[in-house]
């Protein structure tokens, strides 16, 4: 299990739209870049492909207007997590001789705590602080 903080980073589409989500997808190549793992391709690929759609999907279903913002707030951040957890456990569990479903388990865990849970709560953090500026302005 790995818990990676850049992928709290994927919600911030949710707030900050297209620049969030180019910004997380761009950052996965060049993390990747000084890699020293030996998926360091599958990684610069997949992984930003993965990263890419994840945060994609959080900006629109965050975003949607059929339930109150938190809900699709979460509703997005748990969308990211499948397609986090599913696209980059299974290229790893390809590249490895690791059950497929270990992987799912370990990348989904990680992909809970990172996204779902410190992700989430960034967004709300920068909701209020946002809200805040708002009326200190007026």
């Amino acid at each position: 299990m790995q818990v990676r903080i850049a992928d709290a980073l994927i919600p911030l589409s949710i707030a900050f739209a297209w620049p969030a989500t180019v910004g997380v997808t761009v950052g996965c190549v060049v993390s990747n870049v000084v890699s020293p793992m030996p998926s360091i391709i599958a990684d610069m690929t997949f992984g930003s492909i993965a990263n890419f759609i994840a945060s994609f999907l959080a900006w629109k279903i965050g975003n949607l207007k059929y339930h109150k913002g938190a809900v699709n707030e979460f509703l997005g951040c748990s969308a990211a997590t499948i397609v986090v957890t599913f696209v980059v456990g299974t290229y790893l569990a390809m590249m490895t001789k690791m059950e497929l479903w270990l992987w799912w388990l370990g990348i989904g865990i990680g992909s809970v705590i990172s996204i779902n849970i410190i992700g989430y709560t960034l967004i709300q953090i920068m909701k209020k602080l946002k809200t805040e500026l708002q009326r200190s302005s007026h």
